[in-house]
């Protein structure tokens, strides 16, 4: 009985709400309970629900309603900043249901209402004169226009920010400074993990920038290792067990296991008994995982990540366990791609991109290892200039890597080496010379980004400190050997 009383109170109740719903309310009437026209003042002032499907109108910038607005995006550094215009494009229709059009600055002649991103002709961008640095980036605004400005990659973050800081999922009235102001990258708990190793690569090799000019047409003519964007940088010890001067094996097994082992041993600590990789510990947490590089799979540093083997020369043994790597736990090995010229690199720049979106899909996160192989080979060569070329194409990996992280600050980006090559030095002249044709054992630049960045700030530490280190922010503290050498904390 109570539940047929109940079921016909609410059939009449939804019958007087469509009764309300058609009715004309009175004129004269001063009552509380009179309607209000969804389209009048009062009733954006009240925040009125939008009908289902419909745009929601009542958002506002700095008193402009949002809707009013258009994305004009510079053509200085395109490659990054019309990206950046239109996630921000993308973000604001999945938070507001307001499409707002996307332009090329040079395509569109100025208008009343703009969201400029990146150093553009507009006269708002000549008013935006900031003194950031490494990732810092810059916003101002005036009475109808907004605009941000972040060097190549880091305007990534300045979207990321615009879009976290103003525009709300719900109708909102956003006051945006009407004064330069300068912000560093949003940075979340991390989940997501990415190792980037430069062959070879020493403090001197990353400090080329400083005297060679950067010609290279597949860069973008940037005049500093991004590492150097990052907010923490020490140095890391890259001796194995055999020697001082350690290999790629041995090192990429300690910068994959936390193991120190023997020159030419793969994925083995040095009784040559098997240890897991980062790869593998992050599979069994779950999470996805990817090998890349930019020599073949069977090669030291990826074959640390995703095989074992009693010598680096057994490709067939580190091919047998690749395959059973991606047969088991799903990783990505994609690897041997030595290309120079600006459409390859462009490819390889999207192979990155792919990888990252494919891996970004796992709510639990991922893991992955990005090499750049081929400095290490021609420092053996001493060949400064195509050494360089090589940190330029590892400078434009990096940048697609940390363009991501921006856009996604629950990343962690750590940069380092297996080991120094050619014993690169500064000249009396201010260049730079090899005086070596083999491996050294120079201490190597770390540099590091993301929650718990701060540990490897302005230190020395053991290149088995990195895994181990990353491992703990995985959640596991007890990886790799820690009888001499522990995580930082």
């Amino acid at each position: 009985m109570k539940k047929r009383f109940f079921s016909l109170f609410i059939l009449l109740l939804a019958l007087f709400l469509c009764v309300g719903c058609v009715a004309t309310p009175s004129q004269n009437s001063d009552s509380d309970t009179d309607f209000v026209d969804e389209n009048s003042e009062q009733s954006k002032e009240e925040n009125a629900p939008n009908p289902q499907g419909s745009p929601a109108q009542d958002s506002y910038l700095n008193g402009v309603e949002l809707s009013k607005f258009s994305i004009v995006y510079s053509v200085k550094q395109q490659d990054y900043t019309q990206r950046a215009a239109e996630y921000i494009q993308a973000e604001i229709f999945a938070r507001t249901e307001i499409e707002i059009p996307v332009a090329k600055e040079t395509d569109v002649s100025t208008t009343d209402h703009e969201i400029v991103v990146g150093d553009s002709q507009r006269s708002i961008s000549k008013q935006l004169e900031a003194d950031t640095k490494h990732s810092q980036f810059s916003i101002l605004a005036t009475d109808n226009t907004i605009a941000m400005e972040g060097d190549y990659f880091v305007i990534a973050a300045a979207a990321y920010f615009f879009v976290e800081t103003y525009i709300p999922e719900d109708n909102f009235s956003a006051e945006i400074p009407k004064e330069v102001s300068i912000h560093e990258p949003i940075v979340k708990e991390a989940k997501n993990y990415i190792l980037l190793i430069g062959d070879g690569m020493g403090l001197y090799q990353t400090l080329l920038f400083d005297v060679m000019k950067n010609t290279e047409e597949y860069g973008d003519r940037e005049k500093t290792f991004y590492g150097y964007y990052f907010p923490a940088a020490g140095f890391a010890r890259t001796w194995s067990l055999s020697e001082i001067y350690t290999d790629s094996a041995a090192a990429g097994t300690a910068l994959a296991t936390g193991h120190k082992t023997y020159n030419g041993y793969v994925g083995q600590k040095g009784d040559r008994g098997e240890v897991p990789s980062l790869t593998e510990l992050a599979a069994s947490l779950g999470m996805s995982t990817a090998v890349m590089s930019t020599e073949p799979s069977t090669g030291a540093t990826p074959a640390a990540f995703s095989a074992h083997a009693n010598s680096r020369q057994d490709s067939s043994d580190i091919l047998a366990d690749q395959t059973a790597l991606k047969n088991k736990s799903g990783t990505i090995i994609d690897c041997n791609y030595d290309y120079y010229t600006a459409e390859k690199v462009d490819l390889i720049k999207e192979k990155i991109r792919t990888t990252l979106n494919t891996l970004g899909q796992n709510e639990k996160g991922f893991f992955l290892m990005y090499e750049e192989a081929h400095i290490d080979k021609h420092c053996h060569k001493n060949d400064l200039t195509k050494t360089f070329q090589a940190v330029v194409r590892f400078n434009q990996a990096i940048a697609t890597f940390m363009e991501y992280a921006f856009y996604h600050p629950d990343t962690f980006v750590l940069i380092t080496a297996d080991h120094e090559t050619g014993e690169l030095l500064p000249n009396d002249d201010g260049g730079y010379s090899f005086h070596f044709t083999d491996h050294s054992s120079y201490y190597v630049p770390v540099f590091a980004y993301g929650a718990g960045s701060e540990l490897f700030d302005g230190k020395i530490i053991e290149n088995i400190q990195i895994p181990q280190t990353i491992a703990t922010f995985m959640g596991v503290p007890k990886f790799g050997d820690q009888t001499k050498f522990k995580p930082l904390k």
